[in-house]
């Protein structure tokens, strides 16, 4: 029997799903779509449901186009959105919309934090300056004005991550997006307990980080039963956007470059060691390659302003 994989990345705009046989060729593909929040100037966010109705629709469109029997799928793969904060309460449930990457109604927030923690701790602790694209802003934030909803916090998720809850039951993460929370020390691989204590966040609301290429689960039996695909099939962590997007070009080693043009632009480079810019002009993240990592700069209104 021929073997192939799912694929699944939540991207700003929806979810795509596409189904490769073992040599990458793609057999079928499918999309499922769901609106952008902007509640007020400068804010954006998504309700997390969403992300799961699309993800299943497309899954199910994906497996009726392919005439694929779901025993030929030997795993499931994630790419995702960076930087989202999806708040989950003591029962799982989400708490609020998720704060997306583009969200820009942390600034004073990001301030505040630069303060608290100091800018050469923080340079120190997770390599990056605190901007509002990242999760930790949200976070205070959160804590800041909307301290009733902080109240019911228990889990904090990013986007692929918690689809990949749903289709699962685990709550985890991978390095790629964990480096971009601005919470995690990308050099000693560990949450950074000057950020979280520094800040009264609890570092049990956060996943286990594991490997992007670690399995992360399996579709459980309802999951199965909604999608259509096999009880039992793994799921391995997958990488946030651009990383899993390097992987896919061959920007894996050291020196090795790309550009990326979407809703943001970006310059990518791989590095064999952590590289810090000292001016704080790059971002330094995880690769999705072990032992890999990052520098990257980011426009967050390249293709988007068009």
């Amino acid at each position: 029997m021929a073997a192939y994989f799912l694929g699944i990345d939540v991207g700003t705009s929806g979810t795509k799903t596409i189904l490769v046989d073992l040599k990458g060729k793609v057999v079928a593909s499918a999309t499922g779509s769901y609106p952008l929040l902007t509640p007020k100037p400068g804010w954006t966010e998504q309700d997390p449901e969403e992300w799961w109705r699309a993800t299943k629709k497309a899954i199910r469109q994906v497996l009726k186009t392919s005439k694929i029997k779901p025993n030929a799928i030997k795993g499931i793969g994630f790419s995702g959105q960076m930087h989202g904060s999806v708040f989950l309460d003591k029962d799982h449930e989400v708490v609020r919309p998720c704060l997306l990457w583009n969200d820009s109604r942390t600034a004073e927030v990001c301030e505040e934090i630069t303060r608290r923690i100091g800018q050469k701790a923080l340079h120190k602790s997770v390599s990056n300056p605190c901007l509002t694209g990242f999760t930790l802003p949200k976070v205070v934030w959160l804590q800041k004005h909307e301290p009733r909803n902080f109240a019911k916090v228990r889990n904090i998720l990013l986007p692929k991550d918690y689809v990949r809850f749903r289709l699962t039951g685990e709550i985890l993460t991978e390095v790629s997006d964990a480096a971009g929370s601005l919470m995690y020390d990308v050099r000693q691989n560990v949450w950074s307990k000057t950020i979280l204590d520094g800040l009264d966040i609890p570092e049990d609301w956060l996943p286990e980080v594991r490997g992007s290429e670690s399995v992360c689960g399996a579709i459980t039996q309802s999951v199965a039963k909604e999608t259509g695909l096999l009880e039992g099939t793994p799921v391995v962590g997958g990488a946030a956007d651009q990383p899993a997007g390097a992987v896919g070009t061959g920007v894996v080693n050291h020196g090795q470059v790309m550009c990326s043009l979407g809703t943001s632009g970006v310059i990518f480079a791989a590095t064999g060691t952590p590289q810090v810019d000292p001016k704080e002009r790059l971002h330094t993240f995880n690769h999705a390659v072990p032992e890999t990592w990052y520098l990257m700069g980011c426009m967050l209104s390249a293709g988007g302003s068009l």
